[in-house]
């Protein structure tokens, strides 16, 4: 160190006998060269490389970040003068990456829930010269179709040629790995702040199976749906969501794992809804307790405690008490692991689950089926444009034979019509029915089929409320919608 110190001493002076000395040829032409060998021996340390590393990283990224902005009305109220409720304008910031060249943007469920109009600004890209048209400047953006259960949705803009990221592997993240998170904090455009991730699937609600990166770049309100990316510009996760108790940045921001999120991405942009899938098995993580309490030969991995009758893992030969020890060709230490490699099959596709048996090592193909109970499955049914019904906001079916196969239990009043899926067109207020509800009246006039319930709304006047009967879950209740 002090013959360092020393050396740069001699450099310091030497520079400054070579300024104040007469300005012979021989001296002019060898100032500048070792000025430049002094610059570019500063620039070449670690932490310049690093700075320049990540400041090339943003200029790259950011191009594909955009600002989500959302515009609507929600129910507000004045406690300290008035008791009842009114309906005030309501506007969101949040942010999204841009996915594919064509324009396909994901973001937050929340940031796009219940919005009246979505706009987009690609507040990365280069502005437009004053003669062209601000192409640029915020562009209406349409819902594809939104995944409440995720947290995830999916935009589309009218434009081709974008720069899109890439999603990587969240399951080879590693605790520890520098990210960024990018997005619009607080409503700030162009927002970069970088960490590390804390830890790669944390579960915050234990009857939860959703998995989260958990990292300490600062995410704040606005950076919701932006991406957060590893170091080679790679999306491993959207930012969702922190916990906070002092409602600012405490480093404890969470992201959905880019697994996931290339599963319900690509389900929605070719589909518009998620199917859920499954192989017919309740798992529970081995604790040293199970080891103990029913000798099992391992310490790790998930046991099975009971197997779906003739589900998917029941005809490949799963059994209760079996330890699912792989999946995917990836080791599954826990409960969380096995959900999200399972995230990366599509409904009949074949997973190559790692089983102990009676301490024996099996590899069995098993194939993924769609959850008996999860209501998106009817919107396969959906033939056309007629299955829509805007002014409920949802897309209907009539009931059959087929349908009440899926629906597989008895209906307690036969006729009606299936709500396969939602739509953001409906103006009213209020509960609206939900995917798997069946509508058997309306305003307490009997519906028997599709047509029955169009028309009996076209005669209701769009001041008057609408009262829906509906069956949910074999229970029936009534629905109150009003007019904005």
């Amino acid at each position: 160190m002090e013959n360092m110190l020393v050396s740069h001493r001699l450099i310091a002076i030497l520079a400054a006998a070579l300024t104040t000395a007469p300005l012979f040829c021989s001296v002019q032409t060898e100032q500048p060269t070792r000025s430049t060998e002094a610059a570019k021996s500063l620039n070449n340390d670690p932490l310049h490389v690093f700075s320049q590393s990540v400041q090339a990283l943003s200029d790259r990224v950011i191009k594909s970040v955009v600002q989500v902005q959302t515009s609507g009305y929600a129910l507000s109220s004045d406690k300290e003068k008035t008791d009842t409720a009114y309906l005030a304008p309501e506007h969101g910031i949040g942010s999204g990456v841009i996915l594919s060249p064509d324009g396909f943007i994901v973001t937050n469920a929340h940031v796009v829930q219940g919005a009246r109009k979505i706009r987009v600004l690609l507040q990365g890209l280069e502005k437009p010269s004053p003669a062209s048209s601000p192409i640029f400047g915020p562009m209406e953006a349409k819902l594809v179709g939104l995944d409440r259960q995720s947290d995830l949705a999916v935009l589309k803009i009218d434009m081709t040629s974008l720069p899109a990221l890439q999603l990587g592997d969240s399951a080879d993240l590693k605790q520890g790995q520098v990210v960024l998170a990018f997005g619009s904090p607080l409503g700030l455009e162009n927002s970069v702040t970088m960490g590390v991730v804390s830890a790669t699937a944390r579960q915050i609600d234990p009857d939860n199976p959703a998995v989260f990166i958990q990292t300490d770049a600062p995410i704040n309100p606005g950076n919701s749906g932006g991406p957060l990316v590893d170091v080679d510009g790679r999306v491993v996760g959207i930012n969702t969501f922190i916990l906070s108790q002092s409602g600012g940045n405490e480093g404890l921001g969470f992201a959905i794992p880019a697994n996931v999120v290339r599963n319900v991405y690509d389900q929605i942009r070719t589909e518009g809804h998620v199917h859920r899938g499954q192989i017919g098995i309740f798992l529970r993580t081995i604790n040293p307790e199970l080891v103990e309490g029913l000798h099992l030969p391992v310490n790790r991995g998930a046991l099975v405690e009971d197997v779906v009758p003739r589900s998917p893992a029941d005809r490949a030969g799963i059994k209760p008490g079996d330890v699912i020890t792989s999946a995917g060709g990836k080791p599954v230490d826990n409960v969380r692991q096995f959900t999200l490699v399972l995230y990366n099959y599509r409904i009949g596709q074949k997973a190559e689950i790692g089983v102990l048996h009676d301490g024996k090592q099996e590899t069995l193909s098993v194939p993924v089926m769609e959850r008996p109970d999860d209501p998106m499955r009817f919107a396969d049914l959906v033939a056309g444009p007629d299955n829509l019904v805007n002014r409920l906001g949802v897309v209907a079916l009539n009931i059959t034979g087929e349908l009440k196969e899926l629906l597989g239990s008895d209906l307690r009043i036969p006729s009606g019509v299936l709500v396969a899926a939602k739509t953001p067109t409906s103006t009213l207020l209020g509960e609206g029915p939900q995917p798997g509800d069946v509508i058997h009246a309306v305003n307490g006039a009997p519906i028997k089929d599709l047509a029955e319930l169009k028309q009996h709304l076209r005669q209701i006047k769009a001041s008057n409320p609408i009262v829906l009967q509906i069956e949910r879950s074999g229970l029936l209740s009534y629905l109150v919608l009003e007019s904005e």
